[in-house]
């Protein structure tokens, strides 16, 4: 068989929202080990320790998050991994389904600035974040992602004149 199978890991950045999140958690669990044991005495304790761990061990990693993507033919398969442990499916299409895939900064998209964003990108301000266009779940999405020059390359072959590089 004549598959081309290609693979790329992008490691997202963490956002501001994620050093918020886990400073107002932090906060929210040392309110309540403060209160609760004025309250309720070492019961709190033990609560507020059981619920540390489940944050540590369930919400924590969700901030640690890597995009795989997977080129097999003409099927882009997208995966979230978490803390490198937990792997989940994101999205699967055809780029052949696609109108169109170009930079992220490309005026051919100006037609296409108002759909709903779906962003697998590293978040790091870069001119070689691309956006797919295709219609997906009865709408019309944008899908950002950050492909090398390899999986560029290996677009190509399938998407002809809708793959621009500009």
């Amino acid at each position: 068989m004549n598959d081309a199978l290609y693979e790329q890991l992008v490691k997202r950045k963490a956002r501001p929202i994620d050093y918020i999140l886990r400073i107002l958690i932090i906060a929210a669990l040392a309110l309540l080990f403060f209160f609760g044991t004025m309250i309720f005495g070492s019961f709190a304790i033990m609560v507020v320790l059981i619920l540390a761990i489940v944050v540590y061990c369930f919400v924590f990693p969700r901030f640690n998050v890597e995009y795989e993507y997977t080129l097999l033919n003409h099927d882009l398969e997208i995966d979230a991994i978490y803390n490198r442990a937990n792997r989940k499916k994101q999205v699967s299409f055809d780029i052949k389904q696609a109108e169109i895939i170009a930079p992220n900064n490309s005026p051919r998209l100006h037609s296409y600035s108002n759909l709903k964003v779906r962003d697998f990108s590293s978040g790091e301000d870069s001119s070689n974040i691309y956006a797919i266009v295709l219609q997906m779940e009865q709408e019309m999405l944008r899908i950002l992602i950050e492909p090398d020059q390899d999986m560029i390359h290996h677009m190509q072959q399938w998407m002809g004149s809708r793959m621009f590089t500009d």
